[in-house]
């Protein structure tokens, strides 16, 4: 999982080297966010109690994470998405309700997802790039492109 490190208030960027990704769960669970920052942190402890309360099950934390978010009158007001993976799950999780789990194992969230997911998609298929070269470039390519993503990139991996 990798994150760029741009933090962006309207159109003025105030932080370079922000980080984007947590370890929960004893370091089992990865959880990568974007949008607000207030708003994602709520959102990351929500899910590592959800992850707590089911024992690390990912699936069944997302799902339950998902369905408060859709239907929690404070929660909904929440502008955020959310990665989370351990070594056999990858979901996308937003505040639709939705619980997403890709076929090709790539997601891409934020102002950038869908540039560095499309790179993604297209380095997994036509190179012999490592899972983390294929992040690192995945996002560089997406910082060329959109201005709310910069070069900062953190990669994390189980």
């Amino acid at each position: 999982m990798a994150g760029d490190g741009q933090v962006t208030l309207s159109d003025t960027v105030v932080k370079h080297q922000a980080r984007k990704i947590r370890r929960l769960y004893k370091d089992q669970v990865l959880v990568g966010f974007a949008g607000s920052a207030a708003d994602s942190l709520a959102l990351v402890e929500r899910f590592e109690a959800k992850l707590n309360e089911f024992q690390g099950n990912v699936p069944k934390a997302a799902i339950e994470l998902a369905r408060d978010w859709r239907t929690d009158r404070m929660l909904r007001r929440l502008e955020s998405m959310l990665v989370v993976a351990d070594r056999e799950h990858l979901l996308l999780v937003t505040g639709n309700g939705d619980v997403i789990s890709p076929d090709d194992g790539v997601v891409g969230i934020g102002s950038g997802g869908a540039y560095a997911a499309a790179a993604a998609k297209a380095l997994v298929k036509h190179s012999q790039l490592t899972a983390e070269e294929i992040c690192r470039q995945a996002l560089t390519i997406a910082a060329q492109l959109c201005v709310y993503t910069n070069d900062q990139i953190t990669v994390d991996q189980l």
